[in-house]
């Protein structure tokens, strides 16, 4: 089970933080944060650079703590958060990312939920701190924290 957890972890984890890069840089076949900026407002985003900026870091920031096992259920929420967000932007596309639909973002959020409700494994950082063992309401937390404030941003910044 441990390594099982480890894998997702990392995989996922590191996707997620190295979309976050492509967001803000030219790394990783980003187009700068510019084009970050662009993507917001193509997609209907108020907020221009600071919306990027928010998006790419949570993403980078999430993403790692994820892969590392630090703070898992605030690293779910993190990555079911920008998620949500995506989510939305793809919904009109319906489910299949052949279609620029939603397939991968939904994927994305539940293994932030997973990872919240099975915790890090043994070989994280919480394991290490003595973390890795989260109270069951965790879970529910963590879903509303993710979800809520993904669908919240998407309230607040998204133009009708």
């Amino acid at each position: 089970m441990n390594t099982g957890l480890l894998l997702l972890r990392v995989v996922a984890g590191l996707l997620v933080a190295g979309h976050g890069v492509q967001k803000v840089s030219f790394r990783l076949g980003g187009s700068g944060l510019a084009g970050g900026t662009a993507e917001f407002r193509g997609d209907g985003f108020r907020g221009g650079k600071l919306t990027a900026l928010t998006a790419g870091g949570t993403q980078i920031g999430a993403g790692l703590m994820l892969a590392l096992g630090l703070l898992t259920p605030l690293a779910g929420a993190g990555v079911m958060g920008v998620m949500t967000v995506a989510l939305t932007v793809k919904w009109p596309h319906g489910l299949w990312v052949q279609h620029d639909g939603y397939e991968y973002p939904l994927v994305l959020i539940v293994i932030g939920a997973v990872l919240a409700a099975t915790g890090p494994g043994r070989w994280s950082l919480d394991a290490a701190l003595g973390l890795a063992h989260w109270p069951w309401w965790w879970l529910p937390a963590t879903v509303v924290a993710g979800v809520g404030g993904g669908l919240a941003t998407r309230l607040a910044l998204h133009r009708t």
